[in-house]
């Protein structure tokens, strides 16, 4: 119990020194490039659209699995 707590104090603070950090980059120069909105949305919908499509062709596959077996 006594190593989980010593780990669970690192990580929270090394989570804490890299916010804190982070924060006062962000402070000190505030136009970093950071991606648009519409970025995120886009790498959104690309990443769903090749999910569905993968699982639409994993459904075909399963459920045809028997007969494309003797081709």
């Amino acid at each position: 119990m006594t190593h989980t707590a010593a780990r669970s104090r690192r990580a929270l603070h090394q989570l804490t020194t890299t916010v804190r950090e982070r924060l006062q980059e962000a402070v000190r120069r505030p136009d970093r490039g950071d991606i648009s909105i519409t970025t995120v949305i886009i790498w959104v919908a690309a990443v769903t659209g090749a999910v569905l499509i993968a699982g639409t062709i994993a459904v075909v596959i399963a459920k045809y699995n028997g007969k494309l077996g003797g081709l």
